[in-house]
């Protein structure tokens, strides 16, 4: 509970300068979140001043579920998916098995310029889970980047726009 009081001050402190210095935020990570493999794609919003930066996103954990109710099978040669349950053919998008969850992230961090940006974040999936986070910036607007807390592991690209 006091991380989010920690946060909602972070952001009533920086809000004044959100113009000034106001940047959409763009992430393609792998992960291990919510008990699965997969990747994340996440926008956010950052904003802050004098090094320090609150960036609110929202995005999608993307990996491969377990739904037993549909199954490959063969025939002549063709590959149909058909439902277990009822034995009817359905689309082929149901033997896919790709799931998709929806998160949001808050991100309190400061950068050392030239070197990284350091902080901590809380991601809300079907768990609320506090992290720590390290960028370390490849080009003047990408950035390698890396989460980790209990339950929560995420590495990938950060672009800054």
């Amino acid at each position: 509970m006091r991380i989010g009081w920690l946060f909602c001050g972070l952001a009533a402190a920086l809000a004044g300068a959100a113009p000034a210095s106001a940047q959409i935020v763009l992430e393609a990570n792998g992960a291990r979140a919510d008990g699965h493999w997969g990747g994340e794609l996440g926008v956010g919003y950052g904003f802050g001043a004098a090094g320090f930066r609150l960036t609110p996103m929202v995005g999608a954990l993307v990996y491969n579920g377990d739904d037993d109710r549909y199954d490959q099978t063969s025939s002549a040669g063709n590959t149909f998916c058909r439902d277990r349950r009822t034995g009817q053919f359905t689309s082929d998008s149901r033997c896919d098995g790709t799931a998709v969850t929806a998160y949001g992230r808050v991100e309190a961090t400061y950068a050392i310029p030239l070197i990284a940006t350091v902080g901590a974040g809380v991601r809300v999936g079907s768990d609320l889970r506090p992290y720590g986070t390290v960028a370390v910036p490849l080009l003047p607007t990408i950035s390698l980047k890396g989460n980790a807390g209990p339950h929560y592991f995420a590495l990938g690209l950060r672009l800054g726009l």
